[in-house]
């Protein structure tokens, strides 16, 4: 038997691979707080929301408010307030329904002695997997259609047979024989109406797998260019785009953030390639170690819904002279050893250690912090150019590509999503309205802390959501320069 159920994955997913929780670090108004939404992995189905106070001053009352697609125009339904868990004052919990696929937000409001805040947290709710049905659940509800279908003949029998005697008086051997016939005759008739229930269950599973959210296609080449190699990023096909296209809007100010991660180990690139049209996308590729390697491409539609689009590319060589196509564009090979430890020495000298807690064991689907601090060579923490706007940029994948998430000190979501969100208003029908205010918004945003500096610490919050080995890769911005740090990571 199977049970139909749309499926989802917040980030959702997700907008990444193999991590489909929520993280957001930041605050509601006075309350430093951080979010966690784990996916229910149905739709409609319950997510389960967890707020972490991280700061000295603890509300009393926090609630918590799925709204589709944003704030909504109209009153807002009421709220779901979070329980306290017990032994640890700081945490909350909850549980809110999703109801569709698509963007949602959670309005978290903190409520306490130090005012009223709240926070906007987007999540994307889309059907990925399909469950099937427990095997004592099936063997219970197949010995009950039995049941009923025997029932079912034994009600049509008795009542051929007894239905027009009076109370206490036997059935003659003419009755008795029509109401076997009769229920013979009711066998095919109750199959038919088994086999067409059959039928209708069956094509909703099938109109559910069809249905499962799948990345939108993407095709990743590289082709020569005047000397030099030009990576080609394009998404969908023409199908796919008249189907579920919509403008893409910039998140750090970037339409598209694709990386590349050498299936060996050796090398990795983070670029922003400039569109050629709505789809096609191009990049001058730096000089990579030759190998094979995944291609993940970042990208926000102004609907809010973040995804990551995925493909593999065989590279022969990259350009010997590499002139960067986007001034935020970086890459690192790594020839050596795959161990690095918990500290690296970065391109321009500083260092870029990794403070581990405790033993440093990792477990999976553990909340952490992952807290690293740029040094310089009197071990003195740092100061650093925003990168995109943020103190660091993250990338976490596994070796095996099971696993890859883009992380800032925010946490998981896309900035770019939040603002789609906090800054829609009900004339936004036009498409590519929203989205201009938008990249607006983030010029003015880039522009006012481009001459500002961030400490030379900061954190990720995470979990690891499979056991395996990893690859972490950190930027920051320095003198003008990205430089990016790789560590090792084995989670049990």
């Amino acid at each position: 038997m199977k049970r139909w159920l749309w499926l989802s994955a917040l980030v959702f997913v997700t907008a990444h691979v193999g991590s489909p929780d929520t993280f957001f670090e930041g605050a509601a108004g006075p309350y430093p707080i951080r979010v966690i939404v784990r996916t229910p992995g149905i739709v409609p189905g319950l997510a389960d929301i967890t707020v972490r106070i991280t700061g000295r001053t603890f509300p009393h009352t926090i609630t918590v408010l799925p709204l589709r697609g944003g704030l909504p125009t109209a009153a807002l339904p009421p709220a779901d307030t979070a329980s306290r868990i017990d032994g640890d004052s700081s945490l909350f919990s909850a549980q809110l329904w999703l109801m569709s696929p698509g963007a949602y937000s959670v309005q978290v409001t903190a409520i306490g002695p130090a005012g009223t805040g709240t926070a906007i947290v987007p999540v994307m709710s889309v059907a990925t997997r399909r469950l099937g049905m427990d095997r004592p659940v099936a063997i219970g509800l197949l010995a009950m259609g039995v049941f009923l279908f025997i029932g079912a003949l034994t009600i049509v029998a008795a009542a051929v047979r007894e239905g027009a005697l009076p109370p206490g008086v036997e059935a003659d051997a003419a009755r008795r024989r029509r109401a076997w016939l009769v229920t013979a005759i009711a066998v095919p008739v109750l199959g038919l109406g088994v086999y067409g229930g059959k039928a209708w269950w069956d094509g909703e599973d099938t109109a559910f797998v069809r249905g499962m959210y799948r990345p939108m296609p993407a095709t990743a080449t590289v082709r020569a260019d005047g000397g030099r190699s030009v990576l080609r990023f394009a998404i969908g096909d023409s199908v796919t785009r008249s189907r579920i296209w919509s403008p893409l809007i910039p998140d750090h100010g970037k339409l598209v953030h694709l990386f590349l991660v050498d299936t060996a180990g050796r090398g990795f690139a983070h670029l922003h390639p400039r569109p050629v049209d709505s789809t096609t996308f191009d990049a001058p590729l730096p000089p990579l170690p030759a190998g094979r390697y995944r291609v993940y491409a970042d990208i926000v539609h102004e609907s809010g819904f973040a995804q990551t689009l995925r493909d593999s590319l065989t590279i022969a060589e990259g350009s010997p002279a590499w002139t960067p196509g986007d001034p935020d564009d970086a890459w690192m090979s790594r020839l050596g050893t795959r161990d690095s430890g918990s500290a690296v020495r970065l391109a321009d000298g500083s260092r870029l250690t990794w403070a581990r807690d405790g033993n440093g064991a990792l477990v999976a689907n553990q909340e952490m912090e992952l807290r690293f601090t740029v040094t310089g060579a009197d071990g003195e923490p740092r100061a650093l150019e925003p990168y995109m706007g943020m103190a660091s940029h993250a990338v976490i994948a596994r070796d095996d590509g099971a696993v890859f998430i883009h992380l800032h000190p925010t946490g998981t979501i896309a900035v770019a999503s939040q603002q789609v969100f906090l800054l829609r208003e009900p004339g936004d029908t036009v498409r590519g309205r929203l989205g201009a205010r938008i990249t607006q918004a983030q010029s003015r945003s880039t522009e006012h802390g481009a001459d500002h500096s961030v400490p030379g610490s900061f954190a990720f919050p995470y979990a690891f959501p499979q056991p395996g080995h990893y690859r972490i890769w950190v930027q920051v911005r320095r003198g003008g320069r990205v430089l990016t740090g790789e560590f090792a990571a084995d989670v049990n």
